[in-house]
């Protein structure tokens, strides 16, 4: 019954994450947590942790991308030449 929820719930937070600005933290754990009392007694509180620090390093990855992906190309002009 409890894998059943559990799965449920990841289901759930997966599909409802379009709808969240930036759920980079609060998906992490979510999973972590499942992901974790998955493994043993005690481990949904570390495995939470985990995700939360792994979702926000992914979300600032994605973002760093874009921002460099959006930013305008330096695109150096040749030096005037002196008449002479």
């Amino acid at each position: 019954m409890k894998t059943i929820l559990a799965a449920a719930a990841a289901v759930a937070l997966l599909s409802a994450a379009p709808a969240m600005a930036k759920p980079s933290c609060a998906k992490g754990a979510a999973l972590g947590a499942v992901g974790g009392h998955m493994v043993g007694s005690g481990h949904a509180v570390a495995g939470a942790a985990a995700g939360c620090a792994v979702g926000s390093h992914e979300r600032s990855r994605a973002d760093r991308a874009a921002a460099r992906q959006q930013a305008p190309q330096n695109q150096q002009q040749p030096a005037p030449q002196p008449a002479h």
